[in-house]
């Protein structure tokens, strides 16, 4: 299948975005504290700039919504999402372990995703009816199908307060092995057979969306905790697994502890 010129022109905004990120990656470099208290840099703010100038320049009429600035016509059948720099906590602490991300909405439904490990030299493109690649070649979920024998992850087990602290421990009393950290970058390793779950809680449209269209194209599932599809006004608690049944599992173990979320 050929992929359509838009998958073309994210690899090539995300090669613009990799050199900017690398020349402030590890160098001093002033954080600032957001209301939320999530640290924002000039890198962030310069990489978003620079990924909403290439749309504009490229898809006139296409709406934008990001982390940095306001949206812009969302009202377009065609919206790219943009996360600039997904981690910024790993960023700025020197982590290797942060992404670059966009997303293509057709009519409200991801079309292309991509996710860019500016410091690993990695990246997962997803297009809509067409295999995700891996540094250009085609990518695949695992096989995994039980729960229990499932290699999970989790950016931050801390985020799970109050009633969401079922959720986490279930997880982790559920499956073989949990690990911690990563942000997008383990929709990656899922995307590519190495881990076979994740979960997450309070993700923004730019985290999430992007993510979607790596995982369905590798073979894998991914939506909110009650099953739904995502989109830009989900909740932000998100389940992705490498294949239905694995996905199934977790979600009836999300239903019985009643932690299900409302968009």
């Amino acid at each position: 299948m050929t992929r359509p010129p838009e998958a073309e022109f994210a690899a090539d905004v995300a090669d613009g975005a990799r050199a900017m990120a690398l020349s402030y990656f590890r160098k001093p470099l002033e954080v600032d504290a957001k209301e939320d208290r999530s640290p924002v840099t000039v890198a962030d703010r310069e990489i978003e700039a620079f990924m909403r100038a290439r749309i504009a320049e490229s898809f006139p009429a296409h709406g934008v919504f990001g982390e940095e600035q306001d949206p812009e016509r969302l009202d377009s059948p065609d919206v790219w999402v943009v996360d600039p720099i997904d981690g910024t906590k790993s960023f700025v602490t020197g982590h290797p372990l942060f992404g670059n991300l966009m997303a293509l909405l057709r009519e409200g439904r991801p079309f292309l995703g991509q996710i860019e490990m500016p410091a690993l030299g990695e990246r997962w493109q997803g297009v809509s009816g067409a295999p995700t690649l891996f540094n250009g070649a085609p990518c695949r979920t695992s096989d995994c199908r039980d729960l229990s024998a499932a290699l999970a992850y989790t950016t931050d087990p801390m985020l799970f307060v109050d009633e969401d602290r079922r959720a986490y421990d279930a997880l982790f009393g559920a499956v073989r092995l949990l690990r911690f950290g990563g942000d997008c970058y383990n929709y990656g390793l899922l995307a590519s057979g190495h881990c076979d779950l994740v979960l997450e809680i309070g993700l923004q449209p730019y985290d999430y969306l992007p993510l979607v269209s790596v995982i369905e194209g590798a073979g894998g599932v991914i939506t909110d905790w009650s099953g739904r599809a995502l989109g830009l006004n989900s909740g932000g608690d998100v389940l992705a697994s490498a294949t239905p049944e694995l996905h199934a599992q977790m979600l009836a173990l999300l239903d019985g502890l009643q932690v299900q979320k409302t968009a």
